[in-house]
């Protein structure tokens, strides 16, 4: 059996594996665990957590671009609110809910890698981490008023999804999916707890991308990270796009039944063998 530390994609493998990363990534549904299944069903070895993060560098590009004029306004908004050290202004505590609401993750990830070096990606704790944060947004689905729009968000609110986002080093959970959960338990519109998801994984995205590249650095491995990456940054964009306007005019409920579903399949197949742990 080849080890997935030794096992690079070939170029239209890892033009598969950036397609599975863009159009999860977003989607509350965990890019993680489809980037663990799919292999496993294509019968090849699972490419691991550094490639996976490298590639995420690409769904970063897609949310830059995509949300560039936001963050130029939150970035000019900022420096205009510290200039005039008035920090109640939109922008400013939008801006610091983002980067309060980042420390969480990264406190977490480095202690993960300290203690473990990387989290558990089997496929029973995907799976059961599928259904279970399906049951979550469910409940989110049921008890959040969606009253709220993104001109309303604190430093507070970015702490608590922050704090959720954390719980995305699980594989199966979906950073997208935890912290689109925390949003809506915060009242906020699903569009508006959408784009603020978005927004919150920036630096999360950059510096788990970033960790992972120059510390996993391997030449033999440049041609299928680039690949992954441009792939990523193709379908991460369309899906952001098409997120946002769903949400605009449906529910999460597609998603909570779909991992519901990819749970159980998981573990069907790793009943009937066809899946391996």
């Amino acid at each position: 059996m080849v080890l997935a530390d030794t096992w690079y994609p070939n170029w239209w493998q890892a033009l598969l594996l950036g397609m599975v990363q863009g159009i999860t990534e977003f989607l509350p549904i965990s890019s993680t665990a489809h980037l663990r299944v799919v292999p496993a069903l294509l019968g090849w070895p699972d490419a691991g957590a550094s490639f996976a993060a490298v590639i995420q560098l690409g769904s970063l590009g897609a949310v830059l671009i995509y949300f560039a004029s936001d963050l130029r306004q939150v970035l000019l908004g900022s420096w205009k609110a510290w200039q005039e050290r008035d920090f109640q202004q939109e922008s400013w505590r939008l801006l610091i809910g983002i980067l309060v609401g980042t420390l969480p993750i990264v406190v977490a990830g480095w202690a993960v890698k300290a203690i473990w070096g990387s989290p558990p990606r089997q496929l029973g704790v995907i799976a059961a981490a599928a259904i279970g944060l399906a049951l979550a947004l469910g409940w989110a689905e049921q008890v959040g008023k969606r009253r709220r729009d993104l001109h309303s968000l604190g430093i507070g609110d970015g702490l608590w999804v922050g704090l959720a986002q954390a719980l995305a080093l699980i594989p199966g959970v979906s950073r997208s999916g935890v912290t689109l959960t925390a949003a809506l338990l915060l009242d906020l519109q699903r569009s508006a707890a959408a784009r603020y998801s978005f927004l919150l994984g920036i630096p999360a995205l950059f510096l788990a991308g970033v960790a992972e590249f120059i510390s996993e650095f391997k030449a033999e491995a440049l041609l299928s990270q680039g690949l992954g990456t441009l792939s990523a940054f193709v379908f991460s964009y369309g899906s952001i796009d098409w997120l946002i306007r769903f949400l605009q005019r449906s529910s999460t409920w597609l998603f909570i039944v779909y991992r519901i579903g990819f749970g159980l399949f998981i573990f069907l197949g790793l009943a009937l063998g066809f899946l391996q742990p």
